[in-house]
């Protein structure tokens, strides 16, 4: 069921397949953060059919394309939250895929690893 008020069940492209979609994310962590979305609304990665993870990847490869040509990043961040205690706030399933610039942190090191930032690092 798909409630009224998700802001991911309302398209708003910059790439797209059949199943899914990618977007600017509203509040990005840096410049081009795009969310790669399927269009049917599921709550999260594990709930994706085979098709569905097969779209959003090949989006994933698109986006990065897209995201070389016009921004030219220096590396990227891919990831999900899945459930709230992983952090998740739209319960849409959405992948970030973050382009990073060298400089845009102080210390990139572990980088995924920071969603507990004590145990970012490799010590």
């Amino acid at each position: 069921m798909t409630p009224p008020d998700c802001p991911f069940c309302r398209p708003d492209p910059v790439l797209e397949n059949e199943l899914a979609y990618a977007r600017l994310d509203r509040n990005p962590v840096t410049p081009g953060h795009l969310l790669i979305i399927p269009r049917r609304h599921v709550e999260d990665w594990f709930g994706l059919d085979d098709a569905e993870r097969r779209a959003i990847d090949e989006l994933i490869h698109r986006a990065r394309d897209w995201l070389a040509e016009s921004r030219a990043p220096d590396g990227y961040n891919i990831g999900m939250n899945c459930g709230e205690a992983a952090g998740q706030t739209v319960f849409h399933m959405h992948c970030h895929l973050v382009p990073r610039y060298s400089g845009d942190s102080e210390d990139p090191t572990g980088g995924v690893r920071g969603v507990i930032p004590e145990r970012q690092r490799y010590d």
